[in-house]
């Protein structure tokens, strides 16, 4: 006994999706005074042009609606009757499937049916509504019934922003990220990637409020986070949920909705979840039923045009409770060892071995025609790339590992005017045409600008003193005279004893000496090529026989100082750069035969960068920066002071990154004194030096990357 549950939810789901809302009220009861007489659509390039006539001119445009899951338009037309006398039209044109037409309270609703979600646009004409879907999944257009695009009255001269982003739970558990965009034209595309959703906003901006990060996992819904940023010209937003869930978005004017119910584990389905399968949901109770009876009725309830091969035999016993159609499909053809290929709308199912066996020998026959296929030859100009580059590509250097013609084809590569000469089939040649389309561009430029900071601040103090005595009681005739330490200057008669003894007499010749006779010469010292400042005392008058000399001597110094070097340099990505300025110091080195040799060492400043443009914008660097500097001489050659900072950042780009920092600090106290008289306390200070050193030094390099636009130089 064969038993057939079918349990169909497609006019349910219609209902909940379309006629939300709508109360079951007769449509006798309201004064319709427009009527939708026809339908008709035709291909307009990639474009898909539907004009709706109406029995009466219209007012304004119907409000309309898109969902993603399914894809979905939906316009609702006020106070308008259903005049077609239709409830389902068939178009398959492009990517629209049908049109259904729905009537109720007073209205009529048009929902068309489209393999995947795309944009649209109205306008009214006379008594026709022309509603324009872009084909390409870009922003719509609208057109007139002759196809010329309607010009807007009201152009937008500024980039749109999105308005708004909230979070909202619903009754039964379900998170909806609700969204306001700047008008109902925007392009929208919602995908599912691995255990995420994302969603790109085309072309629009994102205020700084609402570039940020939602941390929602505290509702009680599926979602988790979500994160919205802009990445360059269009926004994305990544929606992480937990668990088992499904999604769908629909869209109302400029109110865009999505929605992530979570999914409860019933041990009664075949499969938890309906990732993957977007097929209305049935149910069936087969026994024993044959496998071509079984895919005729899920031929009927799908709308497909299934082919079933004659090695299709064999019956099936399933059970599958409210499953999408396509996954049950999915399971009995595994059950069954079946396999699909897909043409169109037309589906042809057969066992595996037999569609592999008909693909091999499809392969096989158009290997022996191509090997019987006439030869040709063309000539491809290369813009950017050098000719050579396509040397391993063709296997002219002899290697056939990545050689992309076939066994009869050859290539000729002309260095000169950088041209290739392709001979081969027609189908490879092709091919070697869409090679050169994506290799043969320009390279993106990039401006690296890097800047070296070196800040100093030194202090420097030194302190010393001189202190001399000396005698001249009988300087002009008499007993001898005294001094410590030091030389006297003058004509003066007597025995000099002390530091240095001299004995001899001489005669007075003007009267007048010099004294010089400092027993204490411990000086501050010069720094950085300043002379110190002295301050000289005689303790007595100058007609006094006895002298006391007091020289005290200082110097304290500050230095402050900030250098600042700036190389630029541009290239192109993924090509390494360098740049480099400084002076190349000769020396000598002499050999063992006596003869000398001239050699040069750099200190120099220089850059060395790679970059590589991400496919998000952002710029990763491979940085080798060397600032160097002379330093002391010695026997070997001059001394060079390196500074170095080799890494690989990832910066965004127009974005500054500091590479690193070096900072030194010298700190240092120098003492010279006169041994015990040095150690006293307060008069210590005039018999010996003290110096005190205290330097700062800070390196610092920044890196700054920026992508140039087309026509746009260093400045």
């Amino acid at each position: 006994m064969n038993a057939l549950i079918i349990a169909s939810k497609r006019s349910t789901v219609l209902l909940k999706f379309f006629l939300i809302g709508l109360l079951a009220l007769s449509p006798l009861a309201y004064a319709q005074s427009n009527s939708i007489e026809s339908i008709t659509a035709n291909q307009q390039g990639i474009n898909i042009i539907i004009k709706i006539g109406l029995k009466n001119p219209v007012g304004k445009a119907p409000l309309g609606f898109s969902i993603s899951n399914p894809a979905r338009i939906a316009l609702d037309f006020a106070d308008t009757s259903n005049g077609t006398g239709k409830t389902a039209i068939d178009i398959g044109i492009g990517e629209l499937r049908n049109v259904n037409v729905v009537e109720a309270t007073g209205r009529s609703r048009l929902v068309f049916n489209l393999n995947k979600s795309l944009n649209y646009a109205t306008t009214i004409e006379g008594n026709a509504v022309i509603v324009t879907i872009d084909g390409s999944g870009g922003i719509a257009t609208a057109v007139n019934s002759i196809g010329l695009p309607v010009v807007s009255t009201a152009p937008v001269n500024v980039k749109q922003n999105l308005r708004d982003i909230d979070f909202r739970r619903g009754a039964q558990g379900e998170g909806r990220i609700v969204i306001d965009l700047p008008s109902n034209q925007v392009a929208v595309d919602v995908r599912q990637q691995g255990q995420k959703i994302i969603v790109d906003f085309i072309k629009v901006g994102l205020p700084a409020i609402l570039n940020r990060r939602l941390d929602v996992g505290d509702f009680g819904s599926p979602v988790q986070t979500v994160t919205t940023t802009q990445q360059g010209e269009n926004v994305r937003m990544v929606i992480e949920p937990k668990g088992l869930w499904e999604h769908s978005a629909y869209q109302s004017d400029t109110q865009l909705v999505i929605e992530v119910k979570p999914i409860k584990e019933d041990p009664n389905k075949l499969t938890q979840g309906t990732q993957g399968y977007r097929g209305e949901r049935l149910s069936f109770n087969f026994q024993n039923i044959e496998v071509r009876a079984l895919l005729q009725i899920i031929a009927e309830f799908s709308g497909l045009n299934i082919i079933a091969s004659d090695t299709v035999t064999g019956s099936s016993t399933l059970r599958l409770k409210d499953v999408p159609w396509d996954q049950a499909l999915d399971v009995l053809m595994q059950s069954k060892g079946l396999d699909m290929r897909k043409n169109g709308s037309v589906m042809w199912i057969a066992p595996k071995d037999e569609l592999l066996t008909k693909e091999k020998l499809e392969l096989e026959q158009k290997a022996q025609i191509a090997e019987l296929e006439p030869m040709r030859t063309e000539s491809f100009q290369l813009n950017y790339q050098k000719a050579e580059a396509f040397k391993l590509v063709f296997g002219v250097d002899g290697s056939s590992t990545n050689r992309i013609l076939s066994k009869r084809g050859s290539a000729v590569i002309e260095p000169r005017t950088n041209q290739l000469f392709v001979t081969d089939i027609a189908s490879k040649l092709e091919e070697v045409r869409k090679l050169i389309q994506k290799t043969d561009i320009a390279s993106k430029q990039v401006l690296i600008e890097a800047r070296i900071v070196e800040a100093e601040d030194s202090f420097n103090r030194t302190l010393g003193a001189k202190l001399g005595f000396l005698d001249l009681r009988n300087a002009r005739g008499g007993d001898a005279g005294y001094q410590l330490s030091g030389n006297q200057r003058g004509a003066v008669t007597g025995n000099y004893l002390g530091v240095g003894e001299q004995t001899g007499q001489a005669k007075v010749t003007d009267g007048s000496y010099s004294p010089n006779t400092q027993f204490v010469n411990l000086p501050a010292a010069g720094i950085n090529g300043l002379n110190p400042g002295s301050l000289a005392v005689s303790l007595f008058s100058a007609a006094a026989n006895r002298f006391l000399n007091l020289e005290l001597s200082a110097l304290e110094a500050d230095g402050n100082g900030k250098i600042i070097s700036s190389p630029r340099i541009v290239t192109a990505d993924q090509l390494p750069a360098h740049i480099e300025q400084g002076t190349e110091i000769p020396y000598q080195i002499s050999t063992s035969s006596g003869a000398t040799s001239i050699f040069f060492r750099k200190a120099t400043l220089s850059l060395d960068v790679t970059p590589q443009i991400t496919p998000d914008g952002n710029i990763i660097l491979n940085v080798d920066v060397h600032k160097d500097s002379q330093g002391a001489d010695t026997r070997g050659g001059p001394v060079i002071n390196t500074k170095q900072v080799k890494t690989m950042v990832l910066v965004e780009n127009g974005g500054t990154v500091v590479l690193g920092g070096i900072y030194t600090q010298e700190e240092r106290d120098d003492i010279a004194k006169v041994p015990f008289f040095g150690d006293l306390p307060l008069l210590g200070y005039l018999f010996k030096t003290s110096g005190r050193k205290n330097n700062k030094t800070e390196l610092l390099v920044f890196i700054t990357p920026k992508v140039l636009t087309d026509k746009l130089s260093a400045k």
